[in-house]
């Protein structure tokens, strides 16, 4: 082996015999991004494994084109695959644009890179896709059926396509949803794939020997049957001898009564012998003078009288051999059997790429072809026109498909909506359903429904639901008594909308208002609404509370209270219907005039976690409030985690805040989320003063971990923020970012 090759395996070999000792490698392979990529990563905060996300980022830049081999003399080596060698480690793919990168992974030269990837690859992402040609669409076939049907890919997930092309995207959700889309962009049996082809053989020669053993056994049965007959004509020949005077033996009749006696001992007819020359058999067929000898061939012909065949097994590893035919004749049979199988599939399967249907078809005809339910032909699933790219799934391949299923920002039509609906149905592995900002409109009818046909397979695996959009058609809590009615085993359900549609009220005939249906006891433990300035009443929300017994975490976003007793009716619905609920979050709700109901959630002895993000929470606050707010967290020891971001507090309310860590303090909070509050570089140096005052009355115990200060105006005074982070960071994980405050200025000022 030469040295360069030795390096390469020794190489591979290091990174884990180092960490094997307990040495990391991060700072290897950071130094390695700088030198490398040379761009700095996105996030590099959070980044946890910094081999993972070089490695995966090195593949996909090699992939797309990004990064030039020949650029650094320790990748410039003939010797050296940077796809083969960096396959194996990738995790998650991004495929963009034109879809870079997948006829280069598809060919043959690659077919190693292929096998890596779909034993390593996890999640495969579409970001800003462009219509493709035909041989991209090929390709792209092949990609997605070895890594999602014949490897290990669990979540496919689209980004960004303002205009899809409607056959690419049903193409990608149909193989996801673990579909082979048959006719004439490739057929199943002429498939390139090496397990389909096995496959394929197993099967044809399991229906081949099915098909032979039923033919066996009807045989056998035919044969006792005309045995069982032409014996009861030997005897009634007999009777009718003796009855005429010629009961004397004869060469003939003691033949017969040979056969009569010991039927087990009847010969075999020759397989090239022909049976249409042996009829059925009675002492008047056969003439006076015949020699025994030849009675007994005429019996052996007989088909009646033979010895039961013996049934025939294929011997594992061999070929096996046709039992009523020469083996040329069986080759020819299973040559024409393929002829004939191919031809049935290209006639029996539609095009996957067929662009239009017939004119003239009935457009309020909803159903489908699809398996599952059909769609219930609302006035939000009707076809308007052509449906492009829909294929039967009953000729379609059923294989192994995705768990999670993710599409952000992606419009879907008419058409994509109704094959996503037919495709859910029946999607029994399904787990995870992100819907984000599609513009369904009454097409999330026409989703709910094939929803409510999935929820009825037993074997249904569907466990969270998240559906975002700008416009909501119908009202929140309808849609959350809809989805949780039809799966009481959900565990989290996620209903966000922005702005109420002004049309709202119009509901399409035959489809009641959803919050009329019955929520059984359900397994619910996260629950995330997002009104749209829709009022929060909580007779609405009490069905769901109660039938969620294990809900742990509660996020209600954008919601008006009516009234100042609402806010009240809720936190007593809570404490009464939820005794497990941990966390508890309120985003842009306006918690000015509702100071009491604050103070007893923060005096919660069960909530671990409550959050008042841009709930003007200090806007009219008083010294005393405040007061109160600090001691309450100070008595409070199951809070772990506060987060206060966007409600004004600025310098000196944070100042304060630092004594809820005092020496007499028994709280456990350990995460303070300070962000967008107006803080200014001297305040948090003031509050990292006192914090250090604290900790050093408490004998430097304290339990505080992470401190978040993003979007705050500590770039107006850098040198003090530097120092105040610096001395905050020995104390704590502090979270900050660059951000330029004048233009944040402007604009909060414009929207006070």
């Amino acid at each position: 082996m030469e040295i360069q090759q030795q390096r390469q395996l020794l190489g591979s070999k290091i990174p884990n015999l180092v960490m094997d000792v307990g040495l990391s490698t991060q700072p290897i392979w950071r130094k390695l991004w700088d030198d490398v990529m040379k761009t700095r990563p996105p996030n590099s905060e959070n980044i946890t494994c910094w081999r993972k996300k070089f490695l995966e980022t090195f593949f996909a830049n090699i992939l797309h084109g990004v990064l030039d081999v020949s650029s650094d003399w320790r990748l410039n080596d003939h010797h050296f695959s940077p796809l083969l060698h960096s396959s194996q480690h990738v995790t998650q793919l991004t495929l963009c644009n034109m879809l870079q990168g997948v006829i280069e992974l598809t060919a043959e030269h690659n077919q190693r890179v292929l096998e890596n990837l779909a034993g390593s690859l996890r999640i495969l992402k579409f970001r800003h896709l462009l219509s493709s040609d035909q041989s991209i669409r090929r390709s792209l076939v092949l990609l997605l059926h070895r890594l999602i049907h014949h490897g290990s890919v669990s979540q496919v997930s689209m980004y960004s396509w303002p205009v899809p092309d409607t056959v690419l995207l049903i193409l990608i959700l149909s193989m996801s949803a673990g579909y082979w889309c048959s006719g004439k962009v490739l057929t199943y049996h002429s498939s390139p794939c090496g397990f389909c082809r096995e496959g394929n053989a197993q099967s044809q020669e399991s229906t081949q020997e099915r098909s032979e053993m039923d033919r066996c056994d009807e045989k056998e049965r035919s044969d006792g049957e005309n045995q069982q007959a032409s014996l009861r004509a030997l005897e009634d020949a007999d009777t009718q001898a003796e009855a005429s005077g010629r009961g004397a033996d004869t060469p003939q009749t003691s033949a017969l009564s040979g056969v009569r006696n010991h039927p087990s001992q009847n010969l075999v007819c020759e397989e090239g012998s022909s049976e249409a020359s042996c009829g059925p058999a009675s002492v008047k067929d056969f003439p006076r003078g015949s020699s025994s000898h030849c009675l007994s061939e005429r019996l052996s012909c007989h088909p009646t009288l033979r010895k039961p065949r013996r049934r025939l097994k294929s011997a594992v590893g061999r070929r096996r051999r046709c039992p009523r035919r020469s083996r040329g004749m069986c080759d020819d049979q299973e040559d024409l059997y393929d002829f004939v199988f191919t031809v049935a599939r290209e006639n029996t399967s539609e095009l996957l790429f067929e662009n239009s249907v017939t004119e003239g078809e009935n457009a309020d005809n909803c159903t489908s072809s699809f398996t599952g339910s059909p769609c219930s032909g609302s006035a939000g699933c009707k076809k308007r026109g052509g449906s492009a790219g829909n294929f039967s799934l009953k000729t379609a391949h059923r294989f192994r498909s995705v768990s999670t299923l993710e599409l952000f920002s992606i419009p879907l039509t008419g058409d994509a909506c109704r094959t996503l609906s037919n495709l859910l149905s029946s999607w029994v592995s399904l787990e995870n359903l992100v819907l984000s900002y599609n513009g369904l409109g009454d097409n999330i009818f026409c989703i709910l429904s094939g929803l409510r046909a999935l929820s009825r397979h037993s074997d249904c695996c569907l466990h969270v639901v998240r559906v975002s959009d700008v416009f909501s058609h119908m009202p929140c809590m309808d849609l959350v008594h809809c989805i949780l009615s039809a799966f009481p085993r959900l565990h989290t359900l996620s209903v966000s909308f922005d702005l109420k549609n002004q049309l709202e009220g119009n509901r399409p005939e035959g489809n009641p208002s959803c919050s009329e249906a019955e929520i059984s006891e359900s397994c619910l433990e996260q629950l995330e609404i997002r009104f749209p300035r829709e009022p929060l009443h909580t007779a609405f929300l009490l069905p769901v509370l109660k039938a969620s017994r294990s809900l742990q975490q509660l996020s209600l976003d954008s919601a008006a209270l009516p009234c100042p007793q609402e806010l009240q009716h809720l936190l007593q619905a809570l404490k009464e219907c939820n005794p497990n609920l941990k966390k508890l979050s309120f985003h842009d709700v306006n918690l000015a005039d509702h100071q009491k109901e604050v103070l007893l959630l923060l005096q919660d002895p069960i909530l671990q976690e409550i959050t008042f993000s841009f709930c003007r929470l200090f806007e009219s606050c008083t010294t005393e409030f405040l007061s109160e707010i600090i001691n309450t967290v100070k008595r409070n020891s199951s809070l772990k985690s506060l987060k206060l971001p966007g409600n004004r507090l600025g310098n000196h309310r944070l100042v304060a805040l630092a004594d809820i860590f005092s020496e007499d303090s028994s709280s456990s909070l350990c995460q303070l989320d300070v962000s967008s509050n107006c803080i200014k570089p001297d305040g948090l140096l003031e509050f990292t003063k006192k914090l250090e005052g604290h900790i050093q009355q408490r004998g430097g115990h304290i339990k505080f971990t992470h401190l978040r200060l993003f979007q705050n105006w500590l770039d107006q005074d850098v040198e003090t923020a530097q120092e105040a982070l610096r001395r905050l960071k020995a104390v704590c994980s502090v979270v900050n970012d660059t951000w330029d405050s004048s233009q944040a200025f402007a604009d909060y000022i414009s929207v006070m």
